[in-house]
């Protein structure tokens, strides 16, 4: 089993599921069972890199807090699904192993 493979695959769903949420509409969702399951996967995004890798280190564990206010809701989750697009294209620019 390859542990990145599985993890942009984790992140991909993790997108759709914002998705989802997305359209059910601001006041009817909470944020933070994305914002914990991003930290988790980042977390174990850690384990793919040799050494500090500084790339890596531009991505920050979300805040798991969920505000009331619907439009501050959206902008949270719109800050969500960059940071699952943005950690998903960094590990799949890493490749196969073996590449």
């Amino acid at each position: 089993m390859d542990k990145r493979v599985t993890i942009i695959t984790m992140l991909r769903q993790l997108l759709e599921d914002t998705n989802v949420l997305h359209q059910q509409g601001a006041g009817y969702y909470s944020c933070v069972p994305i914002a914990h399951r991003f930290n988790k996967l980042l977390g174990q995004s850690g384990s793919l890199f040799e050494g500090d890798d500084g790339i890596l280190g531009t991505f920050d564990s979300l805040d798991e807090s969920d505000p009331n206010d619907p439009a501050e809701k959206m902008i949270l989750l719109q800050g969500i699904r960059i940071e699952i697009g943005q950690l998903m294209a960094l590990l799949e620019s890493l490749g196969e192993p073996d590449e």
